[in-house]
């Protein structure tokens, strides 16, 4: 007597096909279609072939065995619901995992339960009495899919009735309670009868109250489970859709359908890397399953593997779909494009052909992200090129690549390290610059470009190193040569012009030391250090405006910087004094002087300079929020007098320069009234200060 579970062939006496196999081909459904919108598993633009149903007579003795032709047909013939002359090629269904069950009454009157029944299976075949001597009664047979009701004994035969056994040698069986196999309860380590869910087993619990996730949370019935997580699909829920998936592939891992399910769920949560590793295992199960097969088409684009899409799109057994195809082909002309404005250096067309990939469908790709922080790199955005690459995730854990995937004429999983590198090196990340430019090698060490990026990486990353210790010494010409050699390697990396200012400075190279510094900024105009010398340089040339400019923009940058704020101040003492302005009663930074009288109002608006008057009030809330920012501007532009006037401690003040309304804002030049302004945007506020106080 064999096992529930066990595959041998049918009883060559009986014609009875095994009930594991029975069982087998009942699960082993493909997702639903628009066609079948009352399953709700997830759906795909395949569309199945037709299928031959048979609907020859049949009896049933009271030993619940059947009779007539469709009792004579192979096993295979029987699941597929087809005549023998058929080709399978043309008869293969993707048809969906499963649907919903109704409530037939039998011929005598019993009414059988909705889980004994699928739907689409005709009327019911069922048993006769109990014992031997049951009565005949004639049905018309099932077609496709149809799980036999009556005793099943575990023999995989029908049996008679009373002649069940009492336990079930397996740890792993299905509950006995309906004697319809493929509906009953799934215990593990149960004996017999009906178990009931004890907390902390692994089944799902959903929180649905829909009729397929009561049964699911009951029974453990992998098609209930799967129609439980249907139904959380259908609105959305990719969760709990999965939750169920994951019970179903446990209850049933070698079932495509299954794992197709748990793919679409991933897809929908945009794990797609997991998604390719479920479709990949449910092609190995079912080689020739069109519906999956497109499913890895559609993910493969989404990652930008215009070959592998194409592989599956024409595995499907159907012709490719339009749209797909469509798509697939508008990927490739743009990623071919893309490659071509690569070879010549031109990094906008590089860059606009990268976005137009990402549009027609490889929305996912990793590979293109990469291409366009290597265009971003050269365009010299290099602060928008690394966070790209800072937001993808590890490069292996994000793509499922083959060995032999290329793109750009290297490897795949070697082209994101040199974009890796070469960005890492423009920003002065010399070591994992070279660690990236290492990993390259290693995945494609016969690459010619990965070599050359290797090698320059290399010579940089010595040449700076070089550099700085011979600058640390004092030797501050051969620091710039060896900055220099590096030059020769990578003409646009922003830190070793930076670094060869700074040299050039300390041998009074001036002019240079703002050469280089330009250079430095043009390519990475946000560089605070190159602006820092920048403006230092300037100042020792005692072009003071240049330098005033320069401080200004770093106190912005660096607004706790006393040492920029200071030599700001310093710059702008020069910059007034050159243009023969009085500066004698100029003060660096301090808090905002608060004036009570007209004789002080008059005589802090004559100094030389500007002066910046705030009239304000303590009570009024918008100059509580305005207070803090005018003592920020106090110490961010330390030229310049502030003064404080609360127009109800000091009414005389307000009432000689007419202020009624707070806050207002009067500047002075050298005495002279130049500006007012009446409740001012801050940034406007700021800009005036700035203006006048040059």
């Amino acid at each position: 007597m064999s096992r529930a579970g066990d595959t041998s062939r049918p009883d060559r006496n009986s014609g009875i096909e095994p009930v594991s196999d029975r069982f087998k081909a009942g699960l082993a459904i493909e997702e639903n279609k628009p066609d079948f919108p009352q399953l709700g598993s997830p759906i795909s633009p395949l569309r199945p072939h037709a299928s031959t149903h048979s609907s020859s007579s049949s009896s049933s003795s009271s030993s619940g065995s059947t009779s007539g032709k469709a009792a004579a047909l192979p096993a295979s013939y029987a699941r597929a619901g087809r005549s023998p002359r058929t080709p399978d090629s043309e008869r293969r269904s993707h048809s969906g995992e499963l649907s919903e069950a109704t409530s037939p009454t039998a011929a005598d009157g019993r009414d059988l339960k909705a889980s004994q029944r699928r739907p689409g299976s005709g009327p019911l075949v069922f048993a006769g009495g109990s014992g031997g001597g049951g009565t005949s009664t004639t049905a018309t047979s099932p077609i496709a899919n149809v799980l036999p009701v009556g005793n099943i004994c575990p023999s995989g035969k029908i049996g008679k009735t009373g002649m069940m056994p009492r336990t079930m040698p397996r740890s792993d069986v299905l509950g006995t309670g309906s004697g319809n196999y493929g509906h009953g309860s799934i215990m593990r380590g149960a004996i017999s009868g009906t178990a009931a869910v004890k907390p902390g087993s692994d089944v799902v619990m959903g929180n649905l109250g829909g009729a397929s996730t009561k049964r699911a949370m009951v029974k453990m019935d992998p098609q209930e489970v799967t129609k439980a997580g249907n139904e959380h699909y259908k609105k959305g829920q990719f969760e709990e859709a999965l939750r169920y998936y994951d019970r179903a592939v446990a209850m049933c891992p070698e079932i495509a359908s299954c794992r197709s399910n748990r793919a679409a769920a991933l897809m929908g949560l945009g794990r797609l890397r997991e998604a390719v590793i479920e479709c990949e295992e449910a092609v190995r199960l079912d080689p020739v399953n069109g519906r999956v097969h497109h499913r890895l088409a559609c993910l493969n684009l989404r990652l930008g593997l215009v070959e592998d899409a194409r592989k599956h799109l024409f595995l499907t057994g159907h012709p490719p779909d339009p749209v797909e195809l469509q798509k697939l082909q508008a990927v490739e002309r743009h990623l071919v494009k893309c490659g071509d404005a690569r070879k010549v250096g031109d990094w906008k067309s590089m860059l606009r052909e990268a976005d137009a990939a990402v549009a027609a469908g490889a929305d996912s790709s990793p590979l293109l992200l990469a291409s366009r922080a290597e265009a971003l790199l050269h365009l010299h955005q290099l602060d928008e090129a690394d966070l790209i690459l800072s937001r993808l995730p590890e490069f292996e854990k994000s793509l499922p690549l083959s060995s032999a995937t290329k793109i750009f004429g290297m490897l795949s999983s070697s082209y994101f390290y040199i974009v890796r590198a070469q960005i890492d090196l423009a920003l002065g990340r010399f070591e994992n610059a070279v660690m990236a430019a290492e990993k390259a090698s290693q995945i494609d060490a016969r690459n010619v470009q990965v070599s050359v990026v290797l090698d320059t990486v290399r010579s940089v990353a010595r040449a700076r190193a070089q550099g700085n210790e011979l600058f640390k010494s004092g030797n501050f010409a051969e620091a710039c040569t060896a900055y220099g050699e590096g030059l020769k390697y990578d003409l646009s990396n922003a830190v070793l012009l930076c670094n060869r200012a700074a040299g050039r400075s300390k041998l009074g190279q001036w002019n240079k030391s703002v050469d280089d510094c330009n250079e430095a900024l043009r390519i990475q105009p946000n560089y605070t250090k190159a602006l820092l010398r920048r403006a230092d340089s300037y100042a020792k040339l005692e072009c003071w405006a240049e330098s005033v400019r320069d401080y200004e923009i770093l106190r912005k940058q660096l607004p706790g910087d006393t040492e920029v704020a200071e030599a700001l101040f310093h710059a702008q003492i020069a910059l007034k004094s050159s243009r023969g302005e009085d500066v004698s009663n100029m003060k660096f930074g301090g808090e905002v002087e608060e004036v009570t009288t007209v004789e002080q109002f008059r005589a802090a608006v004559s100094l030389p300079g500007a002066s910046v008057v705030y009239f304000m009030a303590a009570w009024n809330s918008q100059c509580a929020e305005t207070t803090p920012f005018v003592d920020a501007l106090c110490n961010r532009y330390p030229s310049a007098n502030f003064l404080k006037v609360d127009i109800n401690q000091s009414p005389a003040v307000a009432k000689s320069e007419n202020v009624r309304v707070v806050p207002t804002f009067k500047m002075y030049k050298n005495g002279i009234r130049v500006k007012e302004m009446i409740c001012p945007s801050q940034q406007v506020l700021e800009y005036s200060v700035r203006h006048y106080s040059l």
